[in-house]
């Protein structure tokens, strides 16, 4: 009987060392696989940033950032596309992140889980998905021919941040879901209303994560071409907009908001389009520049939520 028991242990054994060693092997073919393919594409997107810059390095000086395009290729310039992307985005900051983490912070803490939640939840998360293009066609509908606001910084704005805001409320909902749920029980535990909860705890403890989606939202948003060009971007701008700061009280211009403008994609879609090499050189270097904007931008999100977490202490 003992002996019959000790070999039913053995074959016990001996099957659940097969297992672990073949879900071993199915863990190394998937880690092999997953590496291959980031290898793969983080290769191809080297292999893609180098040849831009050294295609556009005879542009890389400071003539190239503070001329204005012009239609002889060694004086043009990105000045007015540069600083038309910088104002853009400084509309599409303002309107997308308030109402994308207000509404993030309010799906996932305020809202009732009923139908109408589940429904808004999945359009939100489909809107994310959209192809950029058909935001152009509805802010040049809704904010161009509705709204009067004509072919200006303020639209182009608005219509990034439309694009810009699914991924801000997604990725707020996603941080707000990571907090432990004890944080909240404490919390109310000693008296803390629900506001309390969410302002001095839940947002404060989920920063990390909410800054990260808002700055990849933002580095989306800066190589985005279909839209601006749909509601009317210009393809060639020898000037600047009026100052956001003047000289005079109250020291605030919004005169800019009406200006018409260009941003560095369609600068760079101009260059390419036309035949001689030379633009050709000034549209890898504004490519180069796009790129390492959004490396840039990418890299900062990643440090600041490093850092964030590193100094949370649950």
């Amino acid at each position: 009987m003992a002996t019959q028991k000790k070999a039913a242990n053995g074959k016990d054994l001996d099957f659940i060392r097969r297992i672990i060693t073949k879900h071993k092997r199915y863990d190394f073919m998937f880690a092999s696989l997953g590496t291959l393919v980031i290898a793969s594409l983080t290769i191809t997107l080297l292999v893609l940033f180098l040849d831009l810059v050294i295609e556009g390095y005879p542009r890389f000086n400071l003539d190239f950032f503070s001329n204005f395009p012009s239609r002889r290729a060694a004086r043009a310039g990105i000045l007015s596309a540069w600083i038309g992307s910088s104002l853009v985005l400084l509309v599409t900051f303002f309107v997308a992140v308030p109402l994308g983490i207000s509404a993030g912070v309010y799906l996932e803490e305020y809202a009732k889980k009923n139908w109408f939640s589940d429904l808004i939840e999945i359009n939100v998360s489909n809107l994310a998905g959209v192809p950029s293009i058909i935001y152009g066609l509805l802010a040049l509908g809704l904010f161009v021919y509705s709204f009067g606001l004509g072919q200006s910084i303020l639209t182009a704005g608005l219509t990034l941040a439309l694009l810009m805001l699914p991924i801000v409320i997604v990725s707020t909902r996603e941080a707000i879901r990571a907090i432990p749920v004890h944080i909240r029980e404490a919390a109310y535990a000693v008296g803390a209303t629900k506001w309390q909860v969410c302002h001095n705890h839940v947002i404060q403890y989920s920063y990390g994560g909410i800054l990260t989606g808002v700055i990849i939202g933002m580095a989306r948003a800066i190589g985005e071409t279909a839209p601006v060009i749909t509601i009317g971007a210009l393809t060639f701008i020898a000037f600047l907009p009026p100052s956001p700061i003047g000289l005079e009280p109250p020291f605030i211009n919004f005169e800019w908001l009406n200006s018409g403008f260009t941003v560095l994609p369609i600068q760079m879609f101009n260059w390419i389009s036309r035949p001689q090499h030379a633009f050709h050189i000034n549209a890898a270097a504004t490519g180069a520049v796009i790129i390492m904007l959004t490396l840039v931008m990418n890299g900062f999100a990643i440090k600041l939520r490093y850092n964030i977490r590193k100094k949370i202490k649950w």
